[in-house]
């Protein structure tokens, strides 16, 4: 499989790039510069199953990769869209909001159709690391004049175990790892159920064992103007409330997996994946 890194505006040259047993699939980045905001997201879902549908090429869902700012840091922010023109040193990020938002989106994009890709370290939930002045490696923060913190904090050493760096990582690391970040280990998120790295495990898994998220097709549901809500196939419905009100769960659904404790209704900055009974045969517009 030939997968390109193809970042253009334009739709029709971008699709120019894919056919069948040539480039058979190309990275979605414009999906993951886009703030939190429904309608925003939304746009980029339908503009890029669009894109791919004419040339038969699956959609791919990526958060983030090795030049973004990650995404608890960057859905943290007050600005929640990504441009590489507006990286500055200091940009203030709400960790538990960030953290919240980067759940929510990981089960969005997970129920989508088409190949998902994981950037390492989202697993994890991991934060962008503010790295000091004088380790930074990354040409774009010298082209810059040092106004540009670069790339470099998206790509420090993954956590594995332990209380301190190098966590497990197997010898020094070639950027200074955070030293908060034992309890984001792979090892302390073993033990947790709760933890981002169970969450992803759930949905990939998931995804590989239900039909209708392997190949159903997508039904957007009109649930509000800050909700994002489809369902795939005839069971699953995926919910993401991106509001600032809680969302009632429709009637006669079971929750199969959620990005937060449920009580009833969906909280704010979350998303919940809903099995469809099959004895009532009714969607959330019907309730």
């Amino acid at each position: 499989m030939l997968v390109g890194e193809v970042w253009l505006d334009d739709a029709e040259r971008f699709a120019r790039y894919l056919r069948p047993g040539e480039m058979h699939t190309a990275f979605n980045f414009g999906f993951m510069t886009q703030p939190w905001n429904a309608a925003a997201m939304r746009a980029s879902i339908e503009r890029t199953l669009a894109e791919h549908a004419p040339v038969g090429a699956p959609a791919t869902w990526v958060l983030s990769n090795h030049d973004v700012t990650r995404p608890v840091t960057r859905y943290g922010r007050a600005d929640s869209s990504f441009a590489f023109d507006r990286k500055r040193f200091g940009t203030p990020s709400d960790p538990v909001l960030g953290t919240r938002r980067a759940r929510a989106a990981a089960l969005l994009v997970a129920a989508l159709p088409g190949s998902l890709y994981v950037y390492q370290g989202d697993e994890l939930g991991l934060p962008e690391v503010e790295l000091p002045r004088e380790v930074i490696e990354d040409p774009m923060h010298f082209r810059s004049g040092g106004v540009d913190p670069g790339r470099d904090g998206c790509r420090v050493p993954l956590p594995w175990s332990g209380d301190a760096s190098p966590y497990g990582f197997g010898g020094s690391p070639w950027l200074p790892q955070p030293t908060d970040w034992a309890a984001l280990t792979v090892d302390a998120q073993e033990t947790d159920p709760h933890s981002t790295l169970h969450l992803y495990r759930s949905a990939i898994a998931l995804r590989r064992s239900i039909r209708d998220l392997v190949d159903g097709r997508l039904d957007w549901l009109e649930l509000g103007a800050d909700v994002l809500a489809f369902q795939r196939g005839d069971g699953v419905v995926s919910i993401t409330n991106l509001g600032a009100g809680t969302v009632p769960l429709p009637a006669h659904h079971e929750v199969i997996l959620a990005s937060c404790a449920l009580d009833g209704a969906l909280p704010p900055d979350s998303t919940a994946w809903l099995l469809l009974r099959p004895e009532t045969g009714r969607s959330p517009q019907a309730d």
